[in-house]
């Protein structure tokens, strides 16, 4: 294999010093237009590419951010997950995805993302325990931490959200106008969907309404195939002379994964029998088999309020966006 060159064959093959090379390549750094162009055009001749791991010791940034992900089998992170990376490399930044599930230690993984000396860690999800996030072992010299798509709860750590409270108060407002009066809201599992809030805010409007009778079941995960259970459990189990007259699923995987059995083992009509709605506007759920009504969170400006904190453009601060209703044929 070819020798990796060095930033001194390159000073020498351009005439100048190595530090000057180090120059030519740093973002803001004081060199001459002469100077950087006879090294750019040695480097590009040998082959030449800076080493950034000893960039970062002497800079004290290694431009590598940590994205904690949990909930694989929810497919609307794979968007946002796009949308993030996209616009961390275009800010010279490389994502680090670290796998968190119900098995696997947050402490050790912040520490371990510490380690590593990113210069910021993204909490993408919902299963990450506020308490934990606050152990004392996590103490001074940690990244800074900021959360992605759900509240954060946690002193000192910004979160940047859709409105969930304008949201749901958009979605009954609809659902009331379109004469619906027996709501059910399926969640996610209770301990990972409470920083969500959408159950909170669905129950909410409806009993300002004058709806009290609110039906709440409990799918264990953010899967189809959890949605679909959640729902044959709850049809099994109900009276259809009582059974809702619609459901809103807390995400759109849930919603049409539910959709999928009540049409399939029950022969249910959606609207007519029940109508179901869900959040975040996946792109699967507009396909004609479903014309799932649902909300749309802003990914795109979400995703770039927090890379502009990451990157130190802006402040850090935690920061709510709004989104829009979709209104498709599901309700």
């Amino acid at each position: 294999m070819r020798k990796r060159a060095t930033a001194k064959q390159v000073a020498e093959a351009a005439g100048v010093s190595k530090w000057t090379v180090i120059r030519a390549f740093t973002p803001g750094a004081s060199i001459t237009e002469e100077s950087k162009r006879r090294v750019l055009e040695a480097a590009e001749h040998l082959n030449y590419a800076p080493n950034l791991l000893a960039r970062s010791l002497a800079t004290n940034s290694t431009h590598q951010v940590a994205v904690f992900v949990d909930d694989f089998a929810n497919p609307q992170k794979l968007p946002f997950l796009e949308t993030l990376t996209e616009q961390l490399q275009a800010e010279g930044f490389v994502a680090m995805l670290v796998n968190i599930n119900s098995h696997f230690d947050h402490i050790n993984a912040l520490l371990n993302a510490s380690q590593r000396q990113v210069d910021a860690v993204i909490l993408f999800g919902t299963a990450f325990r506020d308490e934990t996030l606050n152990d004392r072992r996590l103490g001074r010299g940690t990244a800074p931490m900021f959360v992605l798509a759900r509240d954060s709860q946690i002193d000192g750590v910004p979160a940047v959200v859709c409105d969930a409270e304008q949201a749901l108060k958009e979605m009954v407002d609809y659902l009331y106008d379109k004469g619906y009066r027996r709501p059910g809201f399926m969640a996610g599992a209770r301990a990972l969907s409470t920083a969500l809030k959408r159950r909170h805010f669905f129950t909410e409007f409806w009993r300002q309404k004058g709806v009290t009778e609110i039906v709440d079941i409990a799918a264990d995960r953010y899967s189809a195939a959890s949605g679909a259970d959640t729902v044959r459990r709850y049809i099994r189990e109900s009276d259809p002379g009582q059974r809702i007259d619609v459901l809103m699923c807390e995400n759109d995987i849930l919603a049409i994964g539910a959709m999928d059995e009540l049409r399939g083992s029950y022969d249910l009509r959606i609207p007519e029998d029940l109508a179901v709605v869900g959040f975040d506007n996946y792109e699967l759920g507009g396909a004609f088999a479903y014309g799932l009504t649902t909300y749309e969170q802003p990914k795109d400006e979400m995703v770039g309020a927090i890379v502009s904190m990451v990157t130190g453009r802006r402040e850090p601060e935690t920061l709510t966006f709004p989104g829009r209703l979709v209104v498709r044929k599901s309700a």
